[in-house]
């Protein structure tokens, strides 16, 4: 997944309390998606072999 998550339309949560709600799946994404994100960077940065 290479770009974040879109989140949630204002009509397409119907605040009755769903388990999940649109916005927790929403958040898990969100969530796994940076959690890719810091891996890319955290790949990326140069090591010092000072």
């Amino acid at each position: 997944m290479n770009e974040a998550p879109i989140p949630p339309a204002p009509n397409e949560c119907c605040e009755s309390g769903c388990d999940p709600c649109v916005w927790d799946i929403y958040y898990e994404a969100l969530r796994k998606w940076q959690e890719q994100q810091n891996a890319k960077h955290e790949t990326k940065q140069p090591t010092d072999n000072q």
